[in-house]
């Protein structure tokens, strides 16, 4: 079973991250399907498309865009899936709606997607400093300019995707919102807010 454009996928674990577990008690952090960043954004690769030859294989772990196994209302206020929903928990899924993926606890971006580890600015005290982050994960595009994982990189305000990939808040966005390579300075401190931890 092969779609002919489409990857199909299945989620990891539920098709919203709603919980937190405390002690042996479960809280639940969000009813309400509409909450994007409640949607659960990790997924295993079923199929590939025929059509391409990119580097995602069957089998790897894929990060993806959020609307793929969000929930809806309809005009009628009845809830549906989103319409890449396939059949018995599969999806579709575009390639442009894939930003990384993992193969042997190996992660690369895909096509122009990056990620940015925010720091914490020096005079706001523990908040984020606006715009400025260590790139994480990097891709070709952005290594032949010279600009590569460690690197202090500044990037436009509204780039600001949020993915929470091991306990850690990193932004997601395209190699052309990278703006400016400060270099690897290597004393930055990253921020990672205490809600981004415990997902």
């Amino acid at each position: 079973m092969n779609s002919i454009y489409d990857y199909i996928i299945e989620p990891l674990g539920e098709r919203y991250n709603n919980s937190k577990k405390i002690g042996d008690k479960e809280l639940i952090l969000n009813t309400s399907i509409e909450t994007f960043k409640a949607v659960n954004k990790k997924a295993k690769v079923v199929a590939i498309p025929k059509a391409y030859d990119l580097p995602i294989k069957k089998g790897d772990i894929v990060y993806v865009h959020h609307n793929v196994f969000r929930k809806f209302y309809n005009i009628k206020g009845k809830q549906q899936n989103s319409r890449s929903y396939f059949k018995d928990g599969l999806y579709f899924c575009g390639a442009d709606q894939i930003y990384l993926y993992e193969r042997k606890n190996k992660r690369h971006s895909f096509l122009d997607r990056c990620f940015v580890q925010p720091i914490i600015s020096e005079t706001l005290g523990e908040k984020a400093r606006k715009n400025i982050g260590i790139l994480k994960y990097g891709n070709k595009a952005l290594q032949d300019l010279n600009v590569n994982e460690g690197d202090l990189v500044s990037f436009p305000s509204l780039r600001e995707w949020e993915f929470v990939i091991d306990g850690k808040l990193l932004y997601c966005m395209k190699s052309k919102d990278i703006l400016i390579n400060h270099g690897h300075k290597g004393n930055e401190k990253e921020y990672n807010p205490s809600w981004a931890q415990s997902s």
